[in-house]
């Protein structure tokens, strides 16, 4: 009986083992399998390459100007000081469109020194930036923008202004994201001596 027990157990001990082989047999063929699977996935999906930038942008506050921001007019004593119409958002925008497609910055495009751009809107300048991007084969994906301003309050104005800078772009306006921030009464924007604007920007190319 005792024998018969060992043989009995051997038994199912190789029985046991032989599964155990199966299985990982099996799990190497699906990890295959699925591995080649996912691959195939990762290559189409890395048909397109993004890029991101970064661009800023600060101007006075002057008493005679206009201030303007994302091609919208804001009501207030003082405007930014600039060759163009100093809109500062606008401005941060085209850089962090330019820096992304390693096409160099506004100045290059649009230096202050030319007559041509003397207080022209800086729509024009992002339409402009625009239709270089196409040339190179780049698109926007999305724009998310900051402004610093202690004065006056933007809120009413962020919606016209992302709804502007989406149509100068030619996508849709839940691509386009302005936030305001105030100084805080500390340094230049504290003291509504200057206004800044920063940005950033992703953009798809198809490889």
């Amino acid at each position: 009986m005792a024998a018969g027990h060992h043989q009995h157990t051997r038994s199912r001990v190789k029985t046991i083992r032989r599964s155990a082989k199966t299985n990982r047999r099996d799990s190497a063929q699906r990890f295959e399998t699925t591995g080649r699977s996912q691959g195939a996935d990762q290559v189409h999906a890395g048909k397109f390459s993004s890029r991101v930038g970064f661009g800023n942008d600060v101007h006075r506050l002057v008493k005679g100007r206009k201030l303007i921001l994302g091609g919208v007019e804001i009501p207030f004593g003082k405007g930014s000081f600039g060759h163009s119409d100093g809109d500062a958002l606008t401005h941060a925008v085209c850089d962090a469109l330019l820096g992304a497609a390693a096409l160099g910055d506004i100045g290059r495009h649009f230096p202050d020194t030319s007559p041509r751009w003397r207080n022209a809107s800086s729509l024009r300048f992002l339409t402009d930036v625009c239709k270089l991007l196409d040339r190179t084969g780049f698109r926007v994906v999305n724009v998310d923008a900051t402004i610093s301003l202690e004065k006056p309050k933007l809120a009413p104005h962020i919606d016209r202004m992302r709804t502007c800078l989406a149509k100068a772009l030619g996508i849709r306006l839940d691509q386009v994201s302005v936030k305001a921030k105030s100084g805080e009464g500390i340094g230049e924007i504290g003291r509504s001596e200057a206004v800044k604007a920063e940005a950033v920007a992703l953009l798809i190319k198809e490889d």
